[in-house]
């Protein structure tokens, strides 16, 4: 036999006996790996067990549980009070309305009054966002000459002589209110943050820790010229 050929026959078996070592070497080497992932897996099972059957952890779940069902019970109730939404009241609902409920924000409005349009935008966001509060409105409407109309008693007996007006009521007493936009810069385009945040401060709504997106959309100037043609005024006073 060609001694060369000897030569390269032994070298491609001793070739091949390294490519097959270091192939058990490497099936060795994955078994190791899947040993070790199995094992670490079963700790964390037993780590949950334990935690599982943690006393004090079973007790905060159930207090956290039983809290969520009283929150959502207590929100019920106030829904059907007519909590939740921003609604407009006549005057033969408005003393149940004001007395039914521990804390109310009512808006006295005239349906023509660009600026009774732009709380009322403000205060119908909100609505949703503090159900522990009511929020109604109630059409004051005024004629050219001021003489009261639609809700002339509780309108006369509060003294609403500006529109827009938002009176905040505790237990059926009327403890403060909003005039005009006065204590809200005095400018139309405040946003529903800035009104959230004064009827915080008043105390009427509870501070929110969540984060929310404030949407203000703007009003669309046609409408705007539209009202503001209006033979009524934008804002009322005696």
């Amino acid at each position: 036999m060609d001694p060369d050929s000897v030569k390269s026959t032994l070298s491609n078996l001793a070739f091949g006996n390294v490519m097959a070592a270091a192939a058990r070497d490497y099936q060795k080497e994955v078994l190791a790996q899947e040993k070790a992932q199995a094992s670490s897996s079963n700790d964390q099972e037993v780590d949950l067990d334990e935690l599982m059957d943690d006393p004090e952890l079973e007790k905060l779940h159930a207090d956290r549980i039983a809290a969520l069902k009283k929150e959502a019970e207590k929100r019920q109730v106030l829904q059907m009070k007519g909590h939740g939404e921003y609604r407009d009241v006549g005057e033969g609902d408005f003393l149940g309305e004001v007395t039914g409920s521990e804390k109310v924000i009512c808006h006295f409005y005239h349906k023509e009054f660009y600026r009774c349009k732009i709380m009322d935008k403000h205060l119908k966001a909100l609505a949703p966002k503090h159900v522990d509060t009511k929020f109604i409105k109630l059409d004051a409407e005024l004629t050219i000459v001021n003489e009261l109309q639609n809700a002339p008693f509780f309108v006369t007996k509060l003294g609403v002589k500006t529109l827009p007006c938002v009176i905040l009521f505790r237990k059926g007493i009327a403890v403060d209110r909003l005039v005009g936009f006065i204590d809200l810069g005095g400018k139309d385009d405040f946003t529903t943050k800035t009104l959230e945040v004064l009827l915080t401060k008043k105390g009427i709504i509870s501070e929110k820790k969540e984060d929310g997106d404030d949407k203000d959309d703007d009003f669309d100037e046609s409408k705007r010229r539209t009202v503001r043609s209006s033979v009524y005024t934008d804002s009322d006073s005696d």
